[in-house]
């Protein structure tokens, strides 16, 4: 069942009797993590519409699809919307200013890029929501956000097992922090609206797979890792992998081969998709010593 305008205006003004301006240690506030939802919604939102502008229900056949499939990516993308305006309408009746669309690029050449890249966007809003729970201070906000999690988690699953991925590849999906998203997110965002409210957030340099082949590894596999712009070189002895899980990083050794690359064997207690940060030492994987990443890794 979709929101209606009137069930959107609704909900928008039920959280309008909880602050989203209140702000918490560090000047973090309940807006600023609704804006930070609302960016992803944008990005997701907008992935979504350019795909189903540039692939028809004939495309999505032709590449192996049911009419049935397309109807609910279709449903899918309305799905994305609307969250954008839910958290839009909501953010506006509250007195905050809403972050308004930037100018998107998505690196899909046909329908199984499409829904390859649309499978990493569920699963890495699915974490977003996940890692950002623990910092809403409203229980209104809270529950809204979790309402929204608990449908991206739907859509990751779908599109997991439409690609003939496990749906639900452990028993726990995986949280990643702010800085950790917006690293994800940044390299699809060419630009934003100036009157965009500046976010309280930061890219990390990045680390992809230096492969190119996007298969699934396996536990006990070696990959390798190449790191972006601005990655401080150190000491190999002390650079690390972390594997980021809920309950905490599962470490990894690394081997330099020199040139931004890295080496890590996949560590047991992952799976499905993963991320993986550098960090400097192996005590902890936060803002303060992640070096690069996170790299998406789909371990089976």
């Amino acid at each position: 069942m979709k929101f209606t305008s009137l069930a959107l205006c609704g909900a928008a003004l039920q959280l309008v009797q909880a602050s989203p301006v209140t702000k918490r240690a560090g000047g973090v506030s309940d807006a600023d993590i609704l804006n930070y939802a609302l960016t992803l919604e944008h990005l997701e939102a907008a992935f979504y519409e350019e795909g189903l502008k540039n692939y028809t229900k004939q495309d999505f056949m032709d590449a192996g699809m049911m009419e049935t499939f397309y109807n609910n990516i279709k449903s899918v993308g309305m799905d994305e919307k609307a969250h954008e305006q839910f958290l839009t309408q909501a953010l506006t009746k509250a007195g905050a200013n809403p972050v308004a669309r930037c100018n998107y690029s998505f690196p899909s050449t046909d329908v199984k890029s499409f829904l390859a890249l649309g499978n990493i966007l569920e699963g890495v809003g699915v974490s977003a929501y996940l890692g950002a729970a623990a910092s809403i201070m409203d229980k209104t906000y809270l529950t809204a956000a979790g309402s929204i999690l608990t449908v991206e988690a739907r859509h990751s699953a779908y599109l997991r097992a439409a690609l003939g991925e496990s749906p639900s590849a452990q028993p726990f999906d995986n949280p990643l922090d702010f800085n950790e998203v917006y690293t994800v997110a940044s390299p699809f965002i060419v630009s934003c609206p100036d009157r965009n409210e500046q976010l309280p957030v930061k890219a990390f340099p990045s680390l992809t797979m230096s492969s190119m082949d996007m298969d699934a590894v396996m536990t006990g596999q070696k990959v390798e890792f190449m790191v972006g712009d601005g990655f401080k070189d150190m000491n190999s002895a002390d650079v690390h992998a972390a594997f980021v899980t809920v309950t905490g990083p599962v470490w990894a050794d690394v081997m330099s081969s020199g040139h931004g690359k890295y080496t890590a064997t996949v560590p047991k207690g992952v799976a499905g998709q993963s991320y993986v940060v550098l960090t400097n030492g192996d005590s902890q994987a936060t803002d303060d010593n992640i070096l690069a990443g996170p790299a998406i890794i789909e371990v089976n």
